[in-house]
């Protein structure tokens, strides 16, 4: 009974820590949103996104509705979206999406955790070619859904590729067909859990089981930054 109660707790403790990191970057990506295009969910496909993904992991809404409304003050202002590019252990290759409203705070960040890999930064445009960029889009498998239907429906809308787990179905696009297939998924009325832009190795390099734990110790440091939004790698 003790030792439950135990374990119990550890895990509770486990997911606060993981949400008290997750939700400032939903809600600095739903700030970001709605400061580029209004606070409208309707009229702003980014930021409709950014909510989306937001409800998707379980973000309250009155967090939702405070992100938004920052939208309108002096520290959305401040926000700024950036890209870096590095190496990290064992020549991995590594691209960085941060949004800050400290931009000094940031780099000297992202450079220390590099470093002390032994790795670095790179210049900016040097790994861009590298990865290839694709609208991403997920949601729950439902009775009745016809794949090969739905696929043929889609590609007009600009879709690449589409796969089936068990549970989630999860549809690859090109990156300028966001919109186009987010408008298509609506008028089906298919509800997205997730959605987003992501990048995507053009080829990839295989690890050993050593450097993967070795490069899985800095992505764990980097993804734990709150001023880090989404980072990629040329992993396989």
């Amino acid at each position: 009974m003790g030792r439950a109660f135990e374990y119990r707790k550890a895990a509770k403790m486990a997911r606060w820590g993981k949400m008290s990191k997750l939700f400032p970057k939903l809600g600095k990506a739903i700030t970001v949103a709605a400061k580029e295009g209004g606070q409208d969910p309707e009229m702003n496909a980014k930021l409709r996104t950014a909510i989306q993904n937001a409800k998707a992991n379980n973000m309250p809404k009155d967090n939702i509705d405070a992100a938004i409304k920052r939208a309108a003050g002096k520290d959305a202002q401040d926000i700024q979206e950036l890209n870096y590019e590095g190496k990290g252990p064992h020549g991995v290759l590594i691209f960085i999406e941060a949004a800050t409203e400290n931009t000094n705070r940031t780099v000297a960040n992202v450079k220390a955790y590099l470093s002390k890999s032994g790795g670095g930064l790179v210049p900016t445009g040097s790994l861009e070619f590298l990865f290839s960029r694709q609208a991403v889009f997920q949601f729950k498998a439902f009775d009745g859904m016809d794949l090969e239907e739905l696929e043929l429906d889609l590609i007009d809308a600009g879709l690449n590729k589409i796969e089936q787990d068990e549970d989630n179905v999860t549809v690859y696009g090109e990156w300028t067909s966001f919109g186009d297939l987010s408008k298509a998924f609506e008028e089906k009325g298919i509800e997205i859990t997730e959605s987003g832009l992501q990048r995507f190795p053009t080829s990839p390099v295989s690890f050993t089981d050593e450097e993967f734990a070795d490069i899985t110790k800095l992505l764990d440091k980097l993804e734990d930054d709150e001023d880090i939004q989404a980072v990629y790698t040329n992993m396989d």
